[in-house]
């Protein structure tokens, strides 16, 4: 009850009815009438080696001796029509912890992908079989035409080819512009750097809003204060960086929680602006 009710007064409009623990690998919170359930699909220790240009006393400043953990998260989405996943991770432990939920993949209507690397997309197929037989899957256009025709990744080919026709390709919104719902409630923006086609999506119910952000960021501990630090990852390290900024602003602006892909228990949290970055504060 303490966590439902501190995550209560950070979001200001959230029902009670948070649930899991950092043991159990969930979060689950409401918007509005919207179910949503971060799932730890992988966890591991950190490694600050991808990061560019992050220098040793920057490190030293910000990460504990003892090093920190790395987290690979998905998110399920229950409104009341459909079942919406996000991101698959590597397809390890999402199906036990949506059991834990009561969900069954064949009960999975959407999957929605924010970039097509394979710690998003591993839990797509299996052996060539559609591990969600009932789901439609959105890419957006520019994502799907640079790892399936520009700089093929036979990874994410195979991930897709079992859904033919039910993949779906869409143009994102971008920052500035007139938001477009893509889904009822939910709203994908462009966030290009870390991939060509990176996408973010704002889910939002009942007036409350949550931003689940994929990759736009790897080691929180560092990027949050720093958001001009890349990383190894991105395919455009300059790009990367200025989506960062553009989201973070946007957040931090607009008083919108964000979730990330790679941010550890709870994975999501608010942002204020501080310095030349923002602080990051843990829904808890």
């Amino acid at each position: 009850m303490k966590k439902t009710i501190l995550f209560g007064l950070l979001l200001g409009a959230i029902t009670a009815g948070s649930f899991g623990t950092e043991n159990d690998g969930i979060f689950s919170y409401r918007l509005g009438q919207f179910e949503v359930h971060m799932l730890v699909e992988a966890q591991r220790e950190g490694n600050t080696g991808i990061l560019i240009g992050a220098d040793p006393a920057l490190l030293n400043r910000y990460i504990p001796a003892d090093g920190f953990m790395h987290s690979t998260n998905v998110f399920l989405v229950k409104t009341p029509e459909q079942t919406i996943l996000i991101d698959t991770g590597f397809g390890t432990t999402i199906f036990d912890k949506m059991k834990a939920l009561d969900v069954e993949p064949e009960q999975i209507d959407i999957v929605l992908i924010t970039h097509l690397h394979g710690d998003h997309f591993g839990g797509l197929q299996r052996d060539g079989r559609a591990l969600f037989p009932n789901a439609k899957i959105y890419v957006s256009a520019r994502e799907h035409e640079y790892f399936t025709r520009t700089q093929v990744n036979q990874g994410a080919v195979a991930a897709l080819a079992p859904y033919g026709a039910n993949v779906i390709t869409f143009e994102p919104s971008a920052l500035g512009s007139t938001l477009r719902e893509l889904l009822p409630g939910i709203t994908a923006i462009a966030n290009y750097g870390h991939t060509p086609g990176h996408t973010v999506f704002l889910v939002q119910n009942g007036g409350v809003r949550l931003i689940i952000a994929g990759d736009f960021l790897h080691v929180a501990l560092v990027q949050f204060p720093n958001p001009d630090i890349s990383a190894t990852f991105d395919v455009d390290p300059i790009a990367a960086a200025v989506s960062r900024r553009q989201i973070l602003a946007w957040a931090a602006e607009n008083r919108i929680p964000i979730a990330g892909m790679h941010i550890v228990y709870p994975g999501i949290g608010t942002v204020e602006a501080e310095g030349n970055g923002y602080r990051f504060i843990p829904v808890r």
